[in-house]
C-alpha cells in the first residue's frame, strides 16, 4: 500500500519529459530528435496571383511625347460676372448662353497654375486679379513639333512655351483653335525631331476598358494616373458636338489638353473637363474622342480654323409622345421646329415639322447626333437627308452651306401678336385661345394647370400656327386635326408653338370618344 504514492509520482515524472520532449520536437520540427539531420519544414502558403495589367512599358515609350504648356496670358482687368479672367477659359467658351448658364451655376473656374482646367462644382473663392501665366498639358502628334492642348489652355495667350518631358523648355507658336470642341494646336520651332503619339478608334473603347492619363497637374510636371473608362457619350452643355468619354483616372487642373492613353499607348481622349465640388479629383473626368480630336486638328493644322458645314435648321428631340403623334416606331431622330429662310435646309425642301432620321444613310439617334453628322461635312457638301414626313420617308438631296459664327447668324424680327379680347376654349386640351391679331395661328390666353397641356409647358402668350402640320386659324382647325387623329388610330397631336420667335413642338393626348 505505501508504494502506490511512489509509483503514482514516478510515472507522473516520465510522462511530463515525455511531453516536453514532445513539446521540443514541435516547435524546431521532428527530424531535429535525430541527431545530426537538419529540420524538415512544411511548405510555405502559396496563393496564386491574379493577372493585373501593369502600366509601365505603355508609360515609358509615351511620356516623351506629353508636354506642359505655359502660357504668357494677355493682361486684362477682372471680371465681375462669376468668371475669373485669364487663363480660366471660361470667357472663352462658346457664345452659347445654355453653356455659360451651365458652368456659372456650378461656379466652373480654373486656378492660377492649371491652364483652366474646366470644372463643375462649389468653388473657392479667388483674388480675381490677371493672371500672367498659366499651365496646362498636351501632345506630340508629329516628328516635327505639332501637338495638341485645349482652346480655354491657350485662348487668351500671347506667348506658349512647351516643356518636354526631360525638361527642355521650347517655343511654340498658336497654329489653330477650334472653341467648339476646345481644341487647339501648337507647333514648336526648332529642336530636332519629337517622339509622338497617334490617335486611337476610339469607336473599339468600350466601358470598363483600362486607361492611362498623363499630364500636368497642378503644375507638377509629368504625373501618371490610371483607371477605366466609366462611361460613353457623355453631354455636359459645353457645345452642340458634345460626346465625351468619362473616365475615372485621377484628372486635375492642369491636366487639361493632356493625352488618355489604352494599353497600346494610343490617345483614346483629350482631358478637357472635371466634375469637381472641391477643385480636386472626385473620380469623374471627360475626354473630347479621338474620333472628334483627329478631324478637327487635321483641319487646324492644313487651314488654322475650322470650317463646318451648315444645314440652317432648328431641332429639337423626338419624344414618345411626339413619335406617337406622328406615326414613327421610335423616338430617334430629330425634329424640325423651323428652317431659317437663308438655310440650305429650306432651300431643299426641309420644312418645319419634319423628322431627320438619316444623312448619307446614317441613322440619326437623337439632334446632337446629327449636329456632329453635318459638322463632319466641309461647306459645299451635297448630302441627302431622309426625312419622315406625313407618314412617310422622304429623302432630299441638300448642299450644305458654311457655318456661321454665332454673332452672324440671322434672328427674325421679334413681334409678338397682340390676342383680340374675345377668346375661345379648347376644353379637351385644357386650352383657352384666341386669333392672333394677324389672323394667323392662335394665341393661348390661359392654360388649365391640370391638363397634360400644361405639363408639357405650353404657357399663355404661346401661338398655336399648326397642329399635325396643318396651318392652324380658328379653333376647328385644331378640333378637325383631333378628330382626324382618333380616326387613324393615333394618340396624341402634334403642335407647332412659337414662344419668344422660337419655334417648337409639343405633342399632346387626345381623348378617344
Amino acid at each position: 500500500m505505501n508504494t502506490a504514492p511512489h509509483s503514482y509520482s514516478a510515472t507522473r515524472k516520465r510522462l511530463m519529459a515525455a511531453a516536453a520532449s514532445i513539446a521540443v520536437a514541435g516547435a524546431i520540427g521532428v527530424g531535429a530528435l535525430t541527431s545530426g539531420t537538419s529540420p524538415v519544414l512544411a511548405d510555405a502558403v502559396r496563393v496564386e496571383a491574379p493577372q493585373v495589367p501593369g502600366f509601365a512599358d505603355v508609360v515609358e515609350r509615351v511620356s516623351p511625347a506629353v508636354v506642359s504648356v505655359k502660357v504668357k496670358a494677355k493682361i486684362q482687368p477682372a471680371a465681375d460676372d462669376g468668371f475669373d479672367q485669364g487663363s480660366d477659359g471660361m470667357d472663352n467658351l462658346p457664345d452659347n448662353p445654355q453653356l455659360r448658364r451651365f458652368f456659372k451655376e456650378f461656379r466652373g473656374f480654373g486656378d492660377q497654375n492649371d491652364g483652366g482646367h474646366r470644372r463643375f462644382g462649389n468653388r473657392d473663392h479667388h483674388n480675381d486679379q490677371p493672371r500672367p501665366v498659366a499651365q496646362g498639358s498636351g501632345f506630340f502628334i508629329s516628328e516635327d513639333g505639332y501637338l495638341v492642348t485645349n482652346n480655354h489652355v491657350v485662348s487668351e495667350g500671347s506667348a506658349f512655351t512647351v516643356v518636354t518631358n526631360d525638361g527642355k523648355e521650347l517655343d511654340a507658336k498658336l497654329i489653330g483653335t477650334d472653341p467648339r470642341t476646345d481644341l487647339a494646336v501648337l507647333k514648336v520651332e526648332g529642336g530636332g525631331k519629337f517622339t509622338y503619339v497617334d490617335f486611337a478608334d476610339d469607336s473599339k473603347v468600350r466601358v470598363g476598358d483600362w486607361v492611362v492619363a498623363v499630364g500636368n497637374p497642378f503644375g507638377l510636371g509629368g504625373t501618371v494616373t490610371a483607371g477605366i473608362v466609366s462611361a460613353r457619350g457623355r453631354d455636359i452643355g459645353a457645345g452642340p458636338y458634345d460626346d465625351f468619354i468619362q473616365i475615372d483616372a485621377s484628372v486635375n487642373r492642369g491636366n487639361s489638353g493632356g493625352p488618355t492613353f489604352n494599353l497600346n499607348g494610343q490617345v483614346v481622349g483629350i482631358n478637357t473637363a472635371i466634375f469637381s465640388p472641391s477643385g480636386g479629383s472626385v473620380g469623374i473626368a471627360f475626354d473630347i474622342p479621338a474620333s472628334t480630336a483627329k478631324q478637327v486638328v487635321e483641319d487646324l493644322m492644313k487651314n488654322g480654323a475650322v470650317q463646318r458645314g451648315w444645314l440652317g435648321v432648328e431641332i429639337q428631340p423626338v419624344t414618345s409622345d411626339i413619335a406617337e403623334s406622328l406615326g414613327l416606331k421610335s423616338n430617334n431622330g430629330a425634329l424640325v421646329s423651323s428652317a431659317q429662310d437663308a438655310g440650305p435646309g429650306k432651300k431643299a425642301g426641309i420644312t418645319a415639322g419634319d423628322v431627320i432620321t438619316q444623312v448619307d444613310g446614317k441613322d440619326v439617334a437623337s439632334p446632337k447626333e446629327l449636329a456632329r453628322l453635318i459638322g463632319a461635312y466641309s461647306p459645299g457638301k451635297s448630302v441627302d437627308v431622309t426625312v419622315w414626313r406625313d407618314g412617310k420617308s422622304e429623302t432630299l438631296k441638300v448642299d450644305l452651306g458654311k457655318l456661321p459664327s454665332s454673332d452672324k447668324q440671322a434672328s427674325n424680327d421679334q413681334q409678338q401678336p397682340a390676342a383680340p379680347a374675345k377668346p375661345d376654349t379648347l376644353a379637351d386640351l385644357g386650352l383657352t385661345v384666341t386669333k392672333s391679331e394677324n389672323g394667323k395661328g392662335l394665341v393661348v390666353t390661359d392654360v388649365d394647370p391640370d391638363s397634360d397641356a400644361a405639363d408639357r409647358g405650353i404657357q399663355p402668350g404661346d401661338v398655336i400656327t399648326a397642329v399635325n402640320s396643318t396651318e392652324v386659324n380658328g379653333t376647328d382647325d385644331v378640333t378637325k386635326a383631333m378628330t382626324d387623329a382618333v380616326k387613324s388610330g393615333r394618340k396624341a397631336v402634334l403642335m407647332q408653338i412659337t414662344r419668344d420667335d422660337t419655334n417648337r413642338f409639343v405633342a399632346l393626348p387626345v381623348a378617344k370618344g
